[in-house]
This record gives C-alpha cells, structure tokens and sequence, in this order.
C-alpha cells in the first residue's frame, strides 16, 4: 500500500508542466515585445529624429514611448513563433539547428542590432564630440588646468594632512560600527537559514527588501541626507558610509552563508542543538576568512567613497577638493590629488597584504 501511495505522488502533474510552459511563454514574449518596443523607440528618437532629420532637441512626449510599445508588441506577436524571438531563444523554448553557427541565428542578429542601436544612441545621448576633445580652445584649458596641477601649492600641505588623517579615520569608524550590524543581519538575509517556516521566510524577504533599498542608493546621496540631518562635517560622511557599509556588507556575508557545506550544521543539528549553537559552531568558522577579506576590501572602499562624499560636505580631504576647485585654485587642487592619490595607493597596498595574510 505504502508502495503504491509512493509511485503514485512521483508521477508528474500534467497541470505543473502545463503551468511552467505558459510562464515560460509569457516571460519569452515579455523579453520580445521589450527589445522591440526598444528597438522602434531608439530607431524612431535617435535615428530618425537626430541623426536624418537632424534635430538637435528632439520633441519628447509620453506617447511616444506607448506608441512604440504598441508597435512593438504587433511585431514580438507577428515574430514569436519564427527563429527571429529572442525570448523563445533566452527561455529555450526554440529548438534550433545545433551545426548551424550561432552567430547566422536570425534572433542572433537581431541582439546584434540592437547593442548596435544602444551604442549609436549612447554616443548621442551622452553629446560626445572628438572635435570639441581636440579643439583649440580645449586644448588651451586643459593645459593650463594640468600646468597648475602639477605645480601643488605646498604651502597646504599640513591641512591636506590633517584633513586626510580624518578621512582615513571617518572611513575606519564608519567600517567598524557597520561590521557587528551586517555580521547580525546577515543571518536573516541568508535564504539557507531563513527557510524554516513562512515567519522566517517574511523576515528574510523584509530584510532583503531594506538592504536592497539601501544599497542602491548612493553614499553620495545618504551623505546629502545626513548632511541636512546632523550638519555639514565628518560625522555626516560617517553615517553615510556606514548605512551603506551595513547594506553592502550584509549582502555579501549572507551570501557566504549561502554557500557553506551543510554537512556540520546536519551534524550539530542531529546532536540535539540549539539553533543559535547550529549558528556558532556550524557556520561561523566556515565564514571567519571570508568575513574578514571582505571586511578589509570594504574598508578599503570606504577609504576611496569618504574622498567623494566630501564634496557634498562630508568632511575630510573631500570638503577641502571642493572648497579649492570652487575658487579655482588649481595649484592647491593640485597638492590635494596628490594627497588622496597618496591615500588610495597606501589603502590598496595595506589591504592587499592584509589579505594575502588571512588566506
């Protein structure tokens, strides 16, 4: 009976095979009705508009991007079921020739068309002008600019000292109080120990979704944020780079949990022990050396980003860049880039030894 019961549950569903098919369906004619609608919207604003007609500020309107939709849609629909679908390709939906080359595939030349249009509608976009590169006028600003760069105003150089000792330590500060948060946080970001229950899974999601959030915004921007928050300084640039250090850091050391050996933690597991002992002695002695590489190569990140985020007023050797260069005194900029390229140099060498002796 029992036997019976088993073969019975490993028979395959219909409907799941039913279902995974339409998804795969959907998701093939979703990926072609967006390289379409592309494709028509980049030929229509950038080759047409810009580069045959010749218009400088091409007109914008929200119908054109649903109009392009539109006829993209007509044509992923009138194209789906032939070697021309890149969707069917991408969810291997097609069945192709496997001695015809690749690179002939009718939907291989059409991606070809599309990085082709991508490009022309980059170099477009972004204004780029080999003619205004090697310009007389330009060429006169350059020189003049590099000239006062590489005759550094010495007279700075105890403040660019001391602003750059500051830097380092907002950078170490800002490492030191992330590492214990991401260390903890990390645990609930780790889908291997967060799916027990439905409960674990909900903290799981909810952690990813703030981290995630987090992440993709720019200390550049945290550091304006806190800025207007607790006032222009050092303090400021430490908050943002260690608001982004947590989100950063909690990503990568969850995602070695993910990747360690289940075999300890079944074993710690089968003696009877409590989860937080499966924790400490399952998983963090396969994560020590990882944890710290990663920790000094953010650290040394930090080092870099507290340069940038001084121009907005987060303090170090950053705010000093931004108070010369707004005067355009570019000797005393000179002597600052000197510093900072001094402090990048020294980070990257220091972290690169500190690694090698961890392995």
């Amino acid at each position: 009976m029992n036997t019976t019961t088993q073969q019975q549950t490993n028979i395959p569903n219909p409907n799941d095979f039913k279902s995974v098919k339409i998804k795969k369906h959907t998701s093939a004619l979703l990926i072609d009705i967006f390289l379409w609608s592309y494709t028509v919207l980049v030929t229509w604003k950038i080759i047409y508009e810009k580069i045959i007609l010749g218009l400088r500020y091409p007109k914008f309107t929200w119908n054109q991007p649903l109009s392009a939709l539109a006829i993209g849609a007509v044509i992923a629909l009138i194209l789906y079921m032939t070697s021309a679908s890149c969707g069917r390709a991408f969810t291997k939906l097609m069945k192709r020739d496997v001695n015809k080359p690749i690179m002939r595939e009718p939907f291989t030349i059409f991606l070809m068309v599309v990085v082709a249009l991508t490009f022309v509608a980059g170099i477009f976009i972004a204004q780029i002008s080999v003619y205004e590169f090697f310009s007389q006028s330009g060429l006169t600003g350059a020189k003049r600019i590099f000239t006062a760069l590489l005759n550094p105003n010495f007279g700075i150089l105890q403040d660019a000292v001391f602003a750059a000792i500051e830097t380092i330590y907002m950078a170490f500060i800002a490492t030191a109080v992330a590492l214990p948060l991401a260390f903890i946080i990390a645990f609930f970001a780790a889908r291997n120990l967060m799916s027990g229950s439905k409960v674990t899974m909900a903290i799981y999601n909810i952690v990813r979704f703030f981290l995630n959030i987090s992440r993709s915004i720019e200390p550049l921007v945290w550091a304006i944020i806190f800025s207007v928050w607790v006032g222009i300084g050092p303090f400021a640039g430490m908050l943002a780079l260690c608001l982004h250090s947590v989100s950063s850091l909690s990503k990568l050391y969850s995602e070695q949990i993910e990747n360690i050996s289940n075999g300890p933690i079944e074993a710690i597991t089968a003696t009877g022990a409590h989860p937080i002992q499966v924790i400490w002695y399952g998983v963090v002695p396969q994560i020590v050396l990882p944890y710290l590489s990663f920790t000094i190569y953010r650290w040394d990140i930090n080092v870099r980003m507290a340069t940038v985020i001084g121009l907005v007023g987060g303090g170090g050797i950053g705010t000093m860049l931004m108070q010369y260069q707004g005067l355009a005194k570019w000797n005393e900029v000179g002597m600052l880039v000197i510093i900072i390229a001094l402090i990048v140099w020294l980070m990257d060498w220091l972290s690169s030894r500190i690694r090698e002796s961890i392995k």
